[in-house]
């Protein structure tokens, strides 16, 4: 799919599951103020009916709401709004943006556009996550260790909350990996994106406000966290490096969990990640091992 004369062509996707409608107006309003409109928008209502946006909002370009009976969870959402912009087969790029961010500057899809221009093989470019105070939780910063959130660079991973792919990117490698709900989907397709020759690139000046979250600390959490960990590993690793990875979070996760009810979810979630399929096994070549630990992140943490 070529890129016209006037820079790629951008889409943005939002996924809500209907609880949030104050939020998506607010969003969709920022998104209307973008001095690059997109060409684009398109709404998935994950299990949930949605309101009329278009002629409510003002939205720019072509808006497409659709209604999925069940909620697919985060990644399913997104393969809905991938599956309708491949059949309208005019998007070079997509902007994908979590229900309850916002655009706080003007010209954030100007900037994604020149990003992706200036690359032919800048596959991903992930947003800063920010809070209304201007702070960044440690980890949403793609990088291991203390990091500083502005400094931005070629990395190993992206955030969900707010990120950019290419459409020839996707074509290639193939999109979110569903059956995972949520936990973990994102390190999936950055993995086979850096295998298949991609850069991922994490562009601080491109931000996403977002309310301080924490990943819910409840049993289901640690279960499907524990379930895809083991899948990732299963799908995507060179088989020395899958007990290596799992050990390693093994330990993390010993260290850093003080609750026995979480505990006692984690190791339910990692033994059905043994049991259970895991999809499509689909190793890493070792020079893309070597890739990302030049990049500070060994596929082992």
């Amino acid at each position: 799919m070529g890129e016209h004369t006037g820079g790629p062509r951008i889409a943005v996707a939002v996924v809500t599951m209907g609880n949030r409608p104050a939020e998506v107006d607010a969003l969709l309003e920022s998104v209307a103020k973008q001095d690059v409109p997109p060409a684009r928008i398109v709404i998935v209502g994950n299990g949930c009916p949605l309101p009329e946006f278009a002629a409510r909002l003002s939205l720019p370009g072509e808006v497409t709401s659709i209604e999925v009976d069940e909620n697919l969870g985060c990644p399913g959402g997104r393969n809905v709004a991938l599956a309708r912009l491949r059949e309208f087969g005019d998007t070079d790029v997509v902007v994908e943006l979590d229900d309850d961010g916002l655009l706080v500057d003007a010209d954030v899809l100007r900037r994604v556009g020149e990003l992706f221009a200036a690359d032919d093989r800048l596959g991903i470019v992930g947003f800063r996550i920010a809070d209304e105070h201007g702070e960044t939780q440690q980890r949403h910063v793609p990088r291991v260790g203390a990091s500083d959130p502005m400094r931005g660079g070629y990395v190993t991973g992206f955030l969900g909350g707010g990120h950019a792919l290419r459409s020839a990117m996707l074509d290639e490698v193939g999109d979110w990996p569903a059956e995972f709900f949520f936990a973990h989907e994102e390190t999936d397709l950055a993995w086979r994106a850096a295998d298949a020759g991609w850069r991922i690139l994490y562009a601080p000046e491109l931000l996403l406000q977002h309310p301080k979250t924490s990943p819910a600390r409840h049993a289901v959490y640690f279960r499907v966290n524990a379930r895809n960990r083991v899948w990732l590993a299963r799908r995507r690793l060179p088989l020395p490096l899958i007990p290596v990875h799992l050990g390693v979070w093994m330990l993390l996760t010993l260290a850093r969990n003080r609750s026995l009810g979480g505990l006692r979810a984690w190791f339910g979630g990692f033994a059905e990640g043994l049991r259970k399929p895991a999809g499509e096994r689909r190793p890493m070549r070792w020079r893309t091992v070597g890739r990302l630990t030049r990049l500070g992140r060994p596929p082992v943490i």
